[in-house]
């Protein structure tokens, strides 16, 4: 266990505003509407900046920053402090660095992480419980895991990783385990739980071939996807591969994207699996698409001053054709440390970043504050939909996630070294927004399906039939009745780890009373196109979809 000591009578916080330990909460909502979708203000100061956040199945987000920040805005309660002599900014530290927020209540609690927890990274295992990996300093060979539970705090375990994993991706695998890629000056993957036969480190040439030098890097956080085979698609700088981690070997080398360009941090763009379309349980074809990130040489002309403008294009590729290559299409926005999200309809949120510079301590400018949704099954050329802005601008160390409402959390933005909240460009930002997409409109209200069965926590197995019903108010187009299920990612630096949507095998919608009706799909057929572990179940009607429910497969 750290070492816990009790905060120093009554002499208060050098720091702004120090929150209370006390649930904080509002009921006043700043709203902006248009017709791209509606931004909320939900809380002004959650204390932290919401540099990783990962949605758990009792509806909370658990999110944090780094504990080197020096103190946040938000105290430990009960007077507790945090007693690390190895830390770098605050030997003693009375302040939280961890946060849970609860989505319903609208309200964060303190959390109690003890090691660095800087640009680390984690899976949802298949009980759901987060269990995340790595950091800085002395969190740089941890493990800790987050229960969901409304009193849980963080554990931790000393010595769990073999190597130090700092900018590395995590992807939970079909046994439950989860494997984790890279890192800085990290050129090689290992897998956690430990077992006989998976103790150590294994050497990924990929990760040296693909690192533009110890200065520059452009491979940190490497886009990592469980493709429907069951190997592992991985892109770093600016190309991919297709990795079979049970036998070490490269299946596949996908080409280049034209032009060159890296996409991977500190030239930081993100990417998505496309949502894969099920027949019978099974998924066929899997498309990626990365968007976004710098120019080469961006990251050394930000670091003298000069800010190259961002990347404004997409690459999309279909990683399992035999002669996969990438189509190029072009943003509305130019954009680098955009995140992606993929919404309950399927369709793709690109959100957040700069228009100018590169990820890294002050390097990006021009915020660009409007979102745009990409919408993959449009022909090409009308697939992108700019969005309403947000006034807040959400640099470095930004995050978006999805809800089980169908909203997508925004927080974070933190350019600096340490807190800085004034005399800055772009200060540090501890304010929590919901950008609400236009299907939450209420001119859609009356097509808005509204799922009664099964109940949210329901338990399924692989391929099975499972009968969905909810109820509509308004006319039902009976041809235009879906179901997806999405996994919730965990997301830093603009990439969200573990994001995955599949569009159920459904059959013929039928009526089972008044303005009630079943939709009869089929889960995944196995544990390669969706791991065991709990995901938001959607109906979605003329592309509208309900709230979601909690599923849990196995």
């Amino acid at each position: 266990m750290p070492p816990i000591m009790k905060k120093k009578s009554s002499t208060p916080l050098p720091h702004l505003l120090i929150l209370s330990f006390l649930f904080i909460s509002t009921s006043l909502f700043s709203l902006t509407h248009a017709a791209g979708g509606k931004w909320q203000l939900l809380l002004p100061n959650v204390g932290i900046s919401a540099m990783h956040m990962q949605l758990l199945k009792n509806d909370r987000v658990v999110m944090f920053d780094r504990t080197d920040f020096g103190k946040s805005n938000l105290s430990l309660p009960n007077g507790v402090c945090r007693n690390n002599p190895n830390d770098t900014a605050l030997k003693v530290d009375c302040t939280a660095h961890s946060a849970e927020y609860d989505v319903a209540g609208n309200k964060i609690r303190p959390l109690f992480v003890y090691s660095d927890v800087w640009c680390s990274s984690g899976s949802v295992n298949p009980s759901g419980t987060l269990v995340q990996t790595g950091g800085f300093n002395d969190g740089e060979k941890r493990v800790r895991t987050y229960d969901p539970c409304a009193t849980c705090d963080w554990k931790e375990i000393e010595n769990a990783l073999t190597n130090r994993r700092w900018y590395a991706t995590n992807h939970i695998l079909p046994d439950g385990r989860q494997i984790i890629i890279g890192g800085r000056r990290q050129f090689n993957y290992e897998f956690y739980p430990k077992s006989e036969g998976s103790m150590n480190a294994h050497s990924l040439p990929f990760l040296v071939e693909t690192s533009d030098g110890t200065a520059i890097e452009n491979n940190l956080y490497p886009f990592v996807f469980l493709n429907v085979d069951g190997n592992l698609f991985i892109f770093a700088n600016n190309r991919a591969i297709l990795f079979d981690y049970a036998a070490g070997k490269i299946v596949k080398t996908y080409p280049t994207i034209p032009g060159g360009d890296p996409r991977s941090y500190p030239s930081t763009g993100s990417a998505v699996l496309l949502p894969l379309k099920s027949s019978k349980g099974q998924v066929v074809a899997a498309e990626v698409l990365v968007c976004g990130g710098a120019p080469k040489g961006s990251y050394v002309n930000a670091e003298s001053g000069t800010f190259v403008e961002a990347l404004k294009t997409c690459a999309r590729i279909k990683i399992t054709d035999p002669n996969p290559q990438w189509v190029m299409e072009t943003m509305p926005l130019a954009r680098v440390m955009g995140d992606m999200t993929l919404l309950a309809n399927g369709d793709v949120l690109i959100i957040n970043g700069a228009g100018q510079g590169t990820a890294g301590w002050e390097l990006g400018r021009n915020p660009v504050l409007n979102p745009v949704v990409y919408k993959s099954d449009n022909a090409v050329g009308s697939r992108f939909e700019q969005q309403n802005p947000s006034t807040i601008p959400r640099m470095y160390h930004s995050t978006a996630i999805l809800l089980r409402d169908g909203r997508v959390l925004v927080g974070g933005s933190n350019p600096h070294i340490r807190y800085e909240f004034s005399n800055v460009m772009f200060p540090t930002e501890l304010a929590l927004e919901a950008f609400s997409p236009s299907y939450l409109e209420s001119q859609f209200a009356s097509i808005r399906p509204s799922i009664f069965s099964p109940l949210s926590q329901v338990t399924v197995g692989y391929g099975q039939k499972l009968a969905v019903r909810f109820s509509i108010t308004g006319k039902i187009a009976l041809n235009s009745v879906s179901v997806t299920m999405v996994s919730p990612s965990f997301t830093t630096h603009s990439f969200s780890m573990n994001q995955r949507l599949l569009v159920l095998a459904s059959e013929n919608v039928i009526a089972v009373g008044n303005l009630k009706f079943e939709v009869q799909v089929t889960t995944p057929a196995t544990g390669n196109l969706a791991p065991s572990g709990y995901y938001l179940l959607y109906v979605v009607h003329q592309q509208i979809p309900s709230e979601g429910i909690w599923v849990k497969i196995q």
